[in-house]
C-alpha cells in the first residue's frame, strides 16, 4: 500500500503543478478532471498495453479508498477544516447549521431513498427500499471542500458562506450514524424485531455516536489545547500535538464507538480558536495554522484525484447509467427540499429565502464520504448499482456544479454589495 500511495502523492503533485500553470482550476476540481481523463486513457490503452493496465488497476485497488479515507485522511481533513473556522461567527448561523446538518440529513435520505425506490423498477431494476435508503444516507451529506474558494472569488455573503461551510463541517458525522442507523435496520432483518425495539436500538446509536462524540470532541479539544498552551514556546512540538491529537483522537473514537467525525470537528474549532488567541501571532500560530493549510491542500488533492483515477472500479450498464442520471435530478430535488423547510423556520433571519436555498442546492456537493460509505457495504445484491449511481453523483456536483457555483450566485444577486 506504501508503494502504491506514493506513487498517487507523487501524480498529485505533477497535476496540481499542471493545473496551476496551464489548466486554471480550483486545484481540487482540476486533479478529479485530470484524474478522470488518466483513467480513461489507460483503460482504452487495455489492449495495447495490458503491463500498464494491470499495474495501474493494482495500484488503485492497493490504495483501498475506503479504509484510507475513513481511517486516516479523514480524520486530519475534518480537523483542519475546523480549525480555520471562527467559532463566534459560527455561532451566528448555528440554528442554520444544526437543522441543515440533522434535520437536512434525515429529510433528504428519506426521500432520495423511497424516489429512487419507485423510479427503478422502470428502468428495470429491483432495488430493496432499506437498500435504496442506505443510498440516500450516504448520498446525502455534502462536502463542499471544492467550492469554498469559489464562493470566496464570487464574493458571496458572509453569511451564506457561512453556512456552506458550518453544515459540511457537522453534516458528514451526522450522516455516517444515519447510515450506520439504517445498517443496523438491514441487519435486524426488519420483519423479526419488534418496532420498537428497533428504534431504542437506533436511537441508544445515536446518543452513543452522535452525543458522545460532541461530548468526547470536548473533552478532547480542551485537553489538546491546554497541552499546547503550556508548550507554546515550542513551535515544533506544539504541531506534533496537534497531529498525534487529530490521528490518535479519531483512533480512540472508534474504540469508544462514538462519532470521530463529530469528535474531530468539535477539537479542530476549540484548539484553532483558543489556542490562537493564546498564542497571539506567534511563532506556534503561525507554524501551527501554515502547517495544516498544507495538510489540508495536500490531502484534499490526492483524495480528488483518487476519485478520478477509481472509475475503474464501476462495471458499466446502460441501466445503471440512466438510472444515475435521474438520481442527479432526484438528490437535487431532494436537497431543495431539505433545505427549504429548515431554512422556512429560520424565515425571520433569511431575507432572501429562495435565493438562499437555490445556492445551498446548488453549492451542496457530493464528494469522497459518499464514495467511501458506497464502498464500505456489505455484501448486498445492490452494491454493484448503488457504488455506479454514487460515483455519477459524485462526477456530476464536483465538475458540474462546482464549476457553475461562482456564476450561480452572481445570477442570483447574492454577492456582497
Amino acid at each position: 500500500m506504501f508503494q502504491a500511495f506514493s506513487i498517487i502523492f507523487l501524480i498529485a503533485g505533477l497535476f496540481s503543478y499542471i493545473n496551476y500553470r496551464w489548466i486554471k482550476l480550483p486545484n481540487t476540481i482540476g486533479l478529479m478532471m485530470l484524474g478522470l481523463l488518466t483513467s480513461m486513457l489507460i483503460i482504452l490503452s487495455k489492449n495495447i498495453a495490458p503491463d500498464l493496465y494491470e499495474f495501474f488497476c493494482k495500484m488503485v485497488i492497493n490504495i483501498d479508498f475506503k479504509t484510507l479515507l475513513m481511517d486516516g485522511m479523514l480524520s486530519f481533513m475534518l480537523f483542519a477544516g475546523a480549525m480555520h473556522v471562527n467559532i463566534q461567527d459560527l455561532a451566528k448561523e448555528k440554528m442554520a447549521i444544526l437543522l441543515f446538518a440533522s434535520l437536512g440529513v434525515l429529510i433528504s435520505t428519506a426521500i432520495v431513498g423511497f424516489l429512487v425506490y419507485l423510479v427503478a423498477p422502470f428502468i428495470g431494476i429491483e432495488i430493496p427500499l432499506i437498500h435504496c435508503l442506505l443510498f440516500g444516507a450516504l448520498i446525502s451529506p455534502t462536502d463542499p471542500i471544492a467550492v469554498i474558494a469559489i464562493l470566496k472569488e464570487a464574493g458571496v455573503s458572509r453569511s451564506l458562506e457561512l453556512k456552506i461551510e458550518g453544515e459540511s463541517l457537522f453534516n458528514d458525522g451526522v450522516g455516517v450514524v444515519v447510515f450506520s442507523g439504517i445498517m443496523l435496520l438491514l441487519g435486524t432483518g426488519e420483519v423479526h424485531e419488534e418496532s420498537s425495539t428497533i428504534a431504542s436500538e437506533i436511537g441508544l446509536l445515536f446518543l452513543e455516536e452522535a452525543i458522545g462524540g460532541l461530548a468526547y470532541g470536548i473533552a478532547l479539544g480542551f485537553i489538546g489545547y491546554y497541552l499546547m498552551k503550556s508548550i507554546k514556546e515550542n513551535a515544533q512540538l506544539v504541531v506534533i500535538i496537534s497531529l498525534s491529537i487529530a490521528i490518535g483522537g479519531y483512533a480512540i473514537a472508534s474504540i469508544l464507538h462514538v462519532s470521530g467525525p463529530l469528535a474531530l470537528v468539535v477539537t479542530g474549532l476549540i484548539i484553532g480558536n483558543k489556542f490562537n488567541v493564546v498564542s497571539n501571532q506567534g511563532e506556534a500560530r503561525k507554524m501551527l495554522n501554515s502547517t495544516w493549510e498544507v495538510l489540508d491542500e495536500v490531502l484534499n488533492g490526492i483524495l480528488f484525484l483518487l476519485i478520478g483515477l477509481s472509475i475503474h472500479l464501476l462495471e458499466f450498464d446502460t441501466k445503471y447509467l440512466i438510472l444515475g442520471l435521474i438520481a442527479i435530478v432526484v438528490v437535487l430535488l431532494a436537497r431543495f427540499i431539505s433545505v427549504i423547510l429548515p431554512i422556512s423556520l429560520l424565515k425571520h433571519q433569511e431575507s432572501k429565502t429562495m435565493p438562499t436555498a437555490k445556492i445551498l442546492t446548488w453549492g451542496g456537493l457530493r464528494g469522497g464520504i459518499s464514495l467511501a460509505l458506497a464502498m464500505s457495504l456489505p455484501a448486498l445484491t445492490s452494491n454493484e448499482v448503488i457504488l455506479f449511481i454514487t460515483y455519477i453523483l459524485v462526477i456530476f456536483s464536483i465538475i458540474v456544479q462546482g464549476l457553475s457555483i461562482g456564476k450561480v450566485v452572481k445570477l442570483l444577486g447574492l454577492t456582497k454589495k
